[in-house]
């Protein structure tokens, strides 16, 4: 009797979920009776994950806020290991959150199971030491990015750069007149998306500054639109508080939108919150301004161990800060404001920024999950 395929797979934030639902998609359509169990969200239990946890369990951010979970997260791990070490997948993918995934994964790996991390943690950045405990937890690292490959090299673990599924997803044509059209906003409009992230702590952080700068922002110019995207109930609940505490109603000048790629879509700039979406507006060829406010305590850790001196994906991709970025007390109502209203009278500034966000696209173009796909095949020895 043929032995089934199956995977285990775990990922923990939302970007995680879309990678590994890319990936389960493409190597159902190469194997259609392969199952994937582990943990996911959404996407990728529609794509045929069974998760064995809600993957918002895992969804914590800094070096502080989970060490009041640690138990659960401990508890989550420990019943994850028991259930694959009885019950061996071919090969256990770990999608980015490394925090989680390394120490899941350095125990499976002693139990003798084939183990891939999908996203390169950050070693090139800060706790470089940590590449020890990777060459002896991963058989096979898959980075999205080009620059991240080296440093794995150096250290003998394998790698593949398989770039990333969003520069596969999002096409060279601009769909702005579409989008703008659908929404029902003017094209000659100018519109500004504000996004000021997906958690709870960046909201409340991060939402008060992006507000109170659109308010100012529109003593220059009165003609501004605002599109304010909401990525759950929760969220949506949340930014109408925010809202409300500033004077402000949710309408045409100040719109809630559903779909964050939508808002960016329509808009001319984007305020936005560090973190995957600054990829995304890049390759829909959006100027911006990246924010970055952690939780006081957490930022002072963070900032004694990261190394470089840009933090938003877009001045990492080009190696240089290509757009303008705030971190903590420098996220202002005044600096963001004043970015706005310098876009907003000089938007042909940017001409050259777009060309490099172009050259980018193009380079992490790379059909990523087919990709990801071959080489976990090659790491299990089957045939596509």
């Amino acid at each position: 009797m043929r032995k089934p395929l199956i995977f285990g797979i775990v990922a923990g934030e939302k970007s995680g979920d879309i990678l590994g639902a890319s990936l389960i998609l493409e190597m159902r359509k190469r194997h259609p009776s392969v199952q994937f169990v582990g943990i996911g969200g959404d996407a990728m239990i529609a794509a045929g994950c069974r998760s064995m946890f809600k993957m918002d369990r895992l969804s914590v951010m800094g070096f502080v806020e989970p060490l009041g979970r640690l138990p659960e997260l401990f508890g989550i791990k420990r019943q994850l290991r028991e259930y694959f070490v009885a019950n061996p997948p071919l090969v256990f993918i770990g999608v980015d959150s490394p925090d989680f995934n390394l120490r899941l994964e350095s125990e499976l790996h002693k139990a003798g199971i084939k183990t891939v991390h999908y996203v390169g943690p950050s070693v090139w950045a800060y706790r470089a030491k940590r590449i020890v405990g990777i060459k002896k937890s991963v058989d096979l690292m898959l980075t999205l990015f080009p620059f991240e490959t080296q440093i794995y090299k150096d250290h003998g673990i394998k790698v593949v750069c398989v770039g990333h599924p969003l520069a596969d997803q999002i096409g060279f044509t601009d769909s702005k007149q579409q989008t703008r059209a659908e929404l029902g906003i003017a094209q000659d409009a100018k519109v500004i998306a504000l996004m000021p992230g997906s958690r709870s702590g960046e909201i409340n952080r991060l939402a008060p500054v992006f507000f109170a700068a659109a308010i100012k922002s529109l003593q220059s110019d009165s003609g501004l639109h605002f599109l304010i995207p909401c990525s759950s109930v929760d969220n949506k609940r949340l930014i109408g508080d925010i809202m409300r505490q500033l004077g402000l109603l949710s309408g045409e000048q100040f719109c809630l939108l559903d779909d964050s790629r939508q808002a960016m879509s329509a808009a001319d700039f984007v305020v936005m919150a560090s973190g995957t979406a600054t990829l995304e507006a890049l390759l829909l060829r959006r100027p911006m301004v990246i924010c970055y406010k952690l939780a006081a305590l957490t930022y002072a850790l963070a900032s004694r161990m990261v190394k470089i001196p840009n933090v938003g994906l877009p001045n990492l991709l080009a190696g240089k800060r290509l757009v303008p970025e705030y971190m903590q007390g420098q996220v202002t109502v005044d600096a963001v404001s004043t970015e706005i209203i310098n876009f907003v009278s000089e938007p042909e500034s940017m001409a050259a920024m777009l060309e490099e966000f172009t050259a980018i696209h193009k380079e992490i173009r790379l059909d990523a999950s087919v990709q990801a796909a071959n080489a976990i095949e090659s790491l299990a020895g089957m045939a596509s």
